[in-house]
């Protein structure tokens, strides 16, 4: 495992190294087949390709991303963050290597980590496993977790959401699969709530007919409401406490939804693999897409969202971070630069407290920090993962952050950042 410094990134001098833990050489890299919906459809990005020298990579000046998106400007600085943070690995988590490690998160310092088609829960303190649930029978692979109250929801590859309740014996018990029975019930009776899908094939308007990509709890006055993502081109709205849904909309990209982020104040943002982020905002009931942002040149895999929702960060395929900021004017997102350093595709993004973390295809984790002149600096470069890095779950722990990483060859890493 080795902890790269700020100055790999954000110089480009030659890569200075620090060590983690010099006595573990990294296994060679796994030979897997590529996910479906085009995560991987930069061909150069592809994780496939032969594994990048790791002082070569992290090399400002032979970094491939440098290549991308040129009319964009570069939001990195290359002078020394102050924090100059340290980072070490706690320790190494594989709770199924048989499966991906497709979602991580964090909830009442309990992590929930989704590989195939379970879900294992580990108490963050001590990293211990709690439980491990799955649903009988065949669900296909868990693809993301969200939370609402004392609920826990589950998208999967087969279509539905399942709803979980944690029993006083910290065990999880399923309560609920989306849509409810009585939803259907009560729909199926009329005609106009069919959906063509393909010929001679109609389903209720209120199901997906692909795998459920992504689910998102909106805060605030819409607390209420769950957004989940599909395959299948369409987003659904759910209400959280009866369980209906309220409103689909249909075709709402072009290809597959990746991506969801919904702000506090209720504008929900959706990536595809047809290259754009729409913005959504609720008017009169119903949400309607009020903006599109175009500027990636491939597959959108990642949103995220700083802390009061006028930032957008996105990651794709074409190996660019791009930084949105919100216009007064216009109400939404205008790109105001990208961040570039990572060699292969971004598949994952999140945001805590003034960091920006990023996951890629190129088995590293990079750790973005936003100064007050809006500019970035890369304070960490975690490497280690023999595999592309798929989700990361992150949380302040006493005077730093702990971060959670999952890959596709099951393996769960532990880090810790000092400031």
């Amino acid at each position: 495992m080795k902890v790269r410094s700020w100055l790999s990134t954000c110089s480009s001098a030659s890569c200075i190294a620090t060590s983690g833990d010099s006595s573990a050489s990294p296994s060679p890299p796994l030979t897997l087949s590529p996910p479906p919906k085009s995560l991987f459809s930069d061909s150069s990005s592809s994780y496939s390709d032969s594994h990048t020298n790791s002082t070569n990579s992290s090399s400002i000046q032979s970094n491939l991303s440098l290549l991308t998106l040129p009319s964009l400007p570069s939001l990195q600085k290359l002078t020394l963050s102050p924090l100059n943070p340290s980072a070490a690995l706690l320790t190494s988590l594989s709770p199924n290597r048989r499966g991906h490690v497709h979602f991580l998160a964090l909830h009442n310092h309990l992590l929930y980590a989704a590989s195939g088609d379970q879900i294992h829960v580990y108490e963050t303190l001590t990293n211990t496993l709690l439980d491990t649930f799955s649903v009988a029978g065949t669900s296909g692979a868990v693809k993301s977790i969200a939370f609402r109250s004392c609920r826990i929801l589950t998208a999967h590859q087969d279509c539905k959401i399942r709803v979980w309740k944690l029993t006083n014996r910290k065990k999880h018990k399923l309560v609920a699969t989306l849509p409810t029975l009585e939803d259907r019930l009560r729909r199926s009776i009329l005609p106009q709530n069919y959906v063509k899908i393909r010929r001679h094939n109609h389903r209720l308007w209120i199901q997906h007919h692909d795998a459920i990509s992504g689910l998102a709890a909106a805060g605030g006055s819409y607390e209420n409401m769950i957004f989940s993502i599909s395959w299948d081109r369409s987003i659904k709205i759910w209400n959280s406490e009866n369980l209906h849904c309220l409103q689909s909309i249909n075709k709402a990209h072009d290809d597959a939804i990746n991506a969801v982020a919904v702000s506090s104040d209720g504008l929900v943002y959706t990536g595809s693999a047809d290259r754009k982020i729409k913005v959504w905002r609720r008017e009169e009931k119903k949400f309607t897409a009020i903006a599109t942002l175009e500027k990636h040149k491939s597959a959108v895999n990642a949103l995220a969202l700083s802390g009061d929702g006028s930032v957008l960060f996105s990651g794709s395929c074409d190996r660019s971070i791009l930084v949105w900021e919100r216009e007064d004017s216009a109400g939404h997102m205008a790109v105001a630069g990208a961040l570039r350093g990572h060699a292969k595709a971004i598949l994952c993004l999140i945001n805590v407290r003034d960091l920006l973390m990023s996951g890629s295809a190129d088995r590293t984790v990079r750790i973005w920090q936003r100064g007050f002149d809006g500019r970035f600096c890369c304070l960490a470069v975690l490497d280690g993962h023999r595999s592309p890095v798929r989700s990361i779950a992150a949380a302040e722990c006493g005077g730093g952050v702990r971060v959670f990483s999952g890959c596709f060859d099951g393996e769960i890493r532990v880090w810790e950042l000092g400031f």
